[in-house]
């Protein structure tokens, strides 16, 4: 019988692995729903849907590795991370989904959402209000208006699996919708910034680097206190608590 090995797990939903099978609970059908619809429009490679049960969703596993992860080194070439790049400029420049994804939020909202949770990181003592400050003031350039693209929402590079030095496919679909591509390319490199100029070759177009630079420091700011409550450690070498301090 396969081994059971549990890939994450926290309150919100859990992904199981059986042999070349995942399986995905979640208690929220509609990020299901999400998932498997824009796996079904994404012009990339994705897992095949195997079956459906809700709360489950029964995925096959995809061919090679990962590019790495966040906090840990990264196992592939230059070559291999421009061809990540060049899939996710294949996606983004698809026909748009209909629904809007986690890249998709409006400006004044994410700016509220961003005052709030800063406020509560210096009142609350995760982090100092000098770090927090700091990266606040960067996260600003994020806050301006972009034409939408089709995100995944969720691209962090555990979720990007290579074959050599090519992709064999991108997994976990739940964010995905109408977005800012660059919140996207952001989310792919942050913590390792000594890949982002293989990306960009590989995306093929100019990109304002202070806007990856802002939504390193956004989506940090508001993951810290996500990762703490469920069970995750953002101030582990190389991750987000790291990212914020590297904008000092």
């Amino acid at each position: 019988m396969d081994e059971v090995k549990v890939v994450v797990a926290h309150s919100e939903r859990a992904t199981l692995r059986v042999g070349d099978v995942f399986l995905k609970v979640d208690a929220d059908q509609a990020r299901i729903d999400v998932e498997v619809e824009a796996m079904a429009l994404a012009p990339v490679p994705t897992p095949e849907v195997l079956w459906r049960k809700p709360p489950v969703l029964a995925i096959a596993a995809l061919p090679g590795t990962t590019l790495g992860r966040l906090g840990g080194p990264s196992t592939g070439s230059p070559t291999a991370w421009a061809a990540a790049g060049a899939a996710i400029r294949k996606l983004h420049d698809a026909p748009l989904p209909l629904r809007p994804g986690r890249a998709g939020r409006s400006i004044i909202a994410l700016a509220a959402e961003l005052d709030d949770e800063c406020e509560l990181l210096v009142t609350n003592g995760v982090l100092p209000a000098d770090l927090v400050t700091r990266n606040r003031q960067v996260a600003e350039a994020a806050l301006r208006p972009w034409t939408p693209a089709f995100t995944h929402g969720d691209l962090q590079i555990a979720h990007v699996f290579v074959d050599g030095d090519g992709v064999t496919g991108i997994i976990d679909w739940s964010e995905a919708g109408q977005g800012d591509a660059l919140y996207d390319l952001a989310t792919f490199t942050l913590g390792h910034e000594e890949h982002l100029d293989d990306v960009i070759a590989g995306y093929g177009t100019d990109i304002d680097l202070d806007v990856i630079h802002a939504w390193w420091s956004l989506r940090s700011l508001l993951a810290v206190r996500w990762l703490i409550e469920h069970g995750f450690d953002p101030f582990s070498p190389g991750c987000e608590v790291d990212v914020l301090r590297s904008r000092m």
